[in-house]
């Protein structure tokens, strides 16, 4: 008897049409059934943040979501943030200002400053200290990250 499930995923606006047990986490299918590698796996707790995607415009942790859940959802991953070989204005803050060493947590923290400028265009500084904190990052100190937010905050005003 088999026991996997199909599935139609909506990832950056094109179906996936996989068969997955019900127990596999989001941020698996999407990686090995889906070959968009860009969703990391780091702690698999729901901790860390690198796998951070935006599902119905929300961040969610996709190591915490099984696939199942996603049947029905608009999700979107770094993957769909880039327009061919224009950077999405985010991906370019964070290159302008040196926003990333190792590079593994980026597109956790690319994602949820999607998510949450998309609901929140003018932040005050404490706002991006706080949304920042959701993610772990090892190598950059934060510092160049929060540089980046602002980069974005004063385009988007």
């Amino acid at each position: 008897m088999d026991s996997k499930i199909a599935l139609r995923l909506d990832i950056n606006s094109r179906d996936y049409h996989v068969n997955v047990e019900a127990r596999q986490t989001l941020a698996d299918v999407i990686r090995e059934e889906c070959g968009l590698t860009g969703t990391r796996v780091g702690c698999e707790h729901g901790v860390c943040g690198s796998c951070t995607i935006v599902v119905d415009g929300a961040p969610v942790r996709a190591c915490l979501m099984f696939a199942p859940q996603a049947e029905g959802k608009k999700i979107r991953t770094i993957e769909g943030m880039a327009e061919g070989d224009d950077l999405h204005p985010i991906q370019r803050a964070f290159s302008d200002n040196h926003a990333l060493q190792c590079g593994f947590c980026t597109p956790g923290f690319i994602m949820l400053i999607a998510a949450w400028l998309e609901q929140n265009p003018a932040p005050a500084d404490g706002e991006i200290t706080g949304m920042l904190s959701a993610n772990l990052c090892r190598c950059t100190g934060y510092r160049n990250i929060f540089r980046a937010v602002k980069q974005i905050v004063a385009e988007l005003g």
